[in-house]
C-alpha cells in the first residue's frame, strides 16, 4: 500500500509540473506564425504587417507591455514589435525569447503636417547637423549602446528659444525611444527632440497619447509633430509629411521560451 500510495503520489506531481510548465512553443521562424495569435500595439508597423500573416489572429493592445504580458500568460502566441523595444522587455521577462531571424526592417522618421513644409525643412537640417556632429549618435548610446546611462544629452543653459513652443505629440510605452521617468515622458526621442529644438530656437513640450492618435493630433495642428518610433509607410505618406530617416531599426518576434 505505501509503495502504491508513492507511486501514485509522484504520478501526480509529474503532472503537476508538466501543467505548470504551460504549453510548449510552436513558433521557431517567421514562418510559422500563420494561423498563430499574435500581439501587436494598434496603429504600429506591427499591426498592419501582421493583418497580412494568413490565418492569424491579431490581438491589438495600447502598450507592448500588456502584449508581452499577455505572451508570458500563453494568452497569444508571439508578439511583433521595434528590436530596441524588445530587448527592454527581454531584460524584465525572462521567459520570453526573440526569434533569431527578423521580420521585417522599417526606419523612423518625424511626422509634420502636409502643409507645414517649412517646418519639415527645419528638422531635416537640424537632423543632418546632429548627425554629422555625432549628437545622434551619442543619444543612441546613451540608451542602448556600450556606454549606456553614461553620457546623457544636455541642452546648453542659453539655448534660444525666440521661437516658442513646438508641440511633440509621443507615446511613452515604446522604450527606449519614450518612456516614464516618473511623472516625465524620457527616452532616444525625446532627447533628440530637445537637441533639435535647441539647434532651431524652439521650446519642446510633450503630449502623451495613444499611438494611433498621434498622426491625427498631427492632421489637426493640435501638435507640430509626431515623434514616437514612427515608420515611413506609403499609407502614412498620404496623411503627413515626413523627414529624413533618423534611425533604421528592424521589427521581430518575441515568443515564449
Amino acid at each position: 500500500m505505501k509503495k502504491t500510495a508513492r507511486l501514485i503520489s509522484m504520478l501526480c506531481l509529474g503532472a503537476l509540473m508538466l501543467t505548470s510548465c504551460g504549453k510548449k512553443n510552436t513558433i521557431h521562424s517567421v514562418n510559422d506564425l500563420p494561423g498563430k495569435t499574435i500581439g501587436v500595439q494598434l496603429g504600429t508597423t506591427g499591426d498592419t504587417l501582421a493583418e497580412d500573416i494568413e490565418n492569424a489572429v491579431v490581438e491589438k493592445y495600447d502598450r507592448y507591455s500588456d502584449a508581452v504580458e499577455a505572451l508570458s500568460n500563453e494568452q497569444i502566441d508571439a508578439v511583433i514589435m521595434d528590436r530596441d523595444t524588445a530587448s527592454v522587455f527581454l531584460e524584465a521577462n525572462r521567459d520570453v525569447m526573440l526569434l533569431s531571424e527578423g521580420f521585417a526592417d522599417e526606419t523612423y522618421a518625424i511626422a509634420v503636417n502636409k502643409d507645414n513644409k517649412e517646418l519639415r525643412d527645419e528638422l531635416n537640417g537640424a537632423l543632418q547637423t546632429l548627425l554629422n556632429d555625432g549628437t545622434l549618435r551619442d543619444i543612441k548610446e546613451y540608451y542602448d549602446g556600450v556606454n549606456a546611462g553614461k553620457k546623457p544629452y544636455h541642452s546648453p543653459e542659453n539655448a534660444d528659444r525666440s521661437k516658442g513652443k513646438l508641440i511633440m505629440a509621443t507615446n511613452s510605452e515604446f522604450p527606449p525611444y519614450e518612456f516614464k521617468d516618473g511623472e516625465n515622458v524620457v527616452g532616444f526621442d525625446v532627447d533628440m527632440m530637445k537637441a533639435v529644438c535647441d539647434k532651431l530656437g524652439y521650446e519642446l513640450s510633450i503630449e502623451d497619447m495613444a499611438f494611433d492618435s498621434i498622426l491625427t493630433a498631427v492632421k489637426s495642428r493640435k501638435a507640430d509633430v509626431g515623434v514616437a518610433g514612427i515608420s515611413v509607410t506609403e499609407k502614412r505618406e498620404k496623411e503627413v509629411l515626413f523627414t529624413d530617416s533618423y534611425v533604421t531599426t528592424h521589427l521581430v518576434v518575441m515568443v515564449k521560451k
